[in-house]
């Protein structure tokens, strides 16, 4: 392994409000007391995905837009305590943010600030090129203006990966990231025929892997390929909470891959630390380290998953 960056995580870094509410949909009322508390803590896409890499080993570098405020200041400790190199490009609009509703069985409702940047925002260019230059792989969040930065990343050589989240195969917005990566991740919860989306994106793109989550139904693989159903893996501990699963999938699917294992393996990694961070309360930002995930998957594959 030479030395530089494992993976370069570029984009999603915010600051979520998390409200925990009795129910979903929550019906109207003029006001709701909360008992558990209203917190806020750093922890979108991009940081989720660099917390899980780096709990699994992999050096890690994040780049994003931070604003001079409480919110970037809470980001930028995060990356500090854990140990994960930051890269924050000064962002005068603020840093990203948003409110989660979730409801007793984990569900969540996101209600994202969308005034925290500009159509004109850029990563700058010198910055970009240098840190994708070291590095082994880059994981691009759908978070502006990362689109912007797919060609440069391309010029620079490094392998990509992406995640659509919950994109409808519809929506243009997506689809410069689901045409550019190596690897493709999303969910299914917008599907009607998941596979069909997914040999869609290998079709017209450059994706060697694409991988649908479905939640506790488990995930669908498309690779070489071929499609093969991965099934869901039994929590640790019970489930309190969805959000960051899909972050924590795809942060163990490319430790995988980043390692040398088949798509298959890399799906039972994604998979078993998905289940790991269904168990984390949303007011909390953490993943599964790398002896915990290599035993559970021997246990898994000894008894024959």
């Amino acid at each position: 392994m030479t030395d530089g960056t494992d993976v370069l995580v570029l984009g999603g870094a915010g600051v979520d409000t998390i409200v925990y509410v009795p129910e979903l949909p929550l019906p109207y009322a003029d006001s709701y007391m909360i008992d558990s508390g209203i917190r806020t803590r750093a922890g979108q896409t991009g940081d989720f995905v660099a917390v899980g890499l780096s709990a699994l080993g992999l050096r890690t570098h994040h780049l994003d837009l931070l604003g001079d405020d409480p919110e970037g200041d809470l980001v930028r400790a995060l990356h500090r305590e854990r140990g994960i190199a930051l890269t924050a490009v000064p962002q005068p609009a603020g840093t990203k943010r948003a409110v989660n509703l979730v409801g007793p069985d984990g569900r969540r409702l996101s209600l994202y600030d969308t005034s925290r940047g500009h159509t004109d925002d850029r990563f700058p260019e010198p910055t970009l090129r240098a840190l994708a230059g070291a590095s082994r792989h880059a994981h691009v969040a759908i978070t502006h203006p990362c689109a912007q930065a797919l060609p440069i990343l391309r010029e620079a050589g490094v392998t990509l990966s992406t995640d659509l989240h919950d994109w409808d195969g519809e929506n243009p917005y997506h689809e410069p990231f689901a045409h550019e990566a190596d690897v493709v991740f999303l969910s299914a919860t917008a599907l009607s025929d998941p596979e069909r989306t997914m040999r869609r994106i290998a079709e017209r793109g450059r994706a060697e892997v694409v991988v649908a989550t479905a939640g506790a139904e488990g995930a669908y693989l498309l690779a070489d390929g071929e499609p093969t159903r991965i099934p869901a893996v039994r929590p640790p501990a019970p489930v309190v909470d969805s959000n960051g699963a899909g972050d924590a999938f795809a942060a163990a699917f490319l430790f995988g891959r980043l390692s040398g294992e088949p798509p298959l393996r890399c799906a039972l990694y994604g998979a078993v630390a998905g289940a790991y961070a269904c168990t984390v309360p949303s007011t909390q930002t953490d993943a599964i380290g790398r002896e915990e995930l290599l035993g559970r998957v021997a246990e898994l594959e000894s008894a024959g998953l």
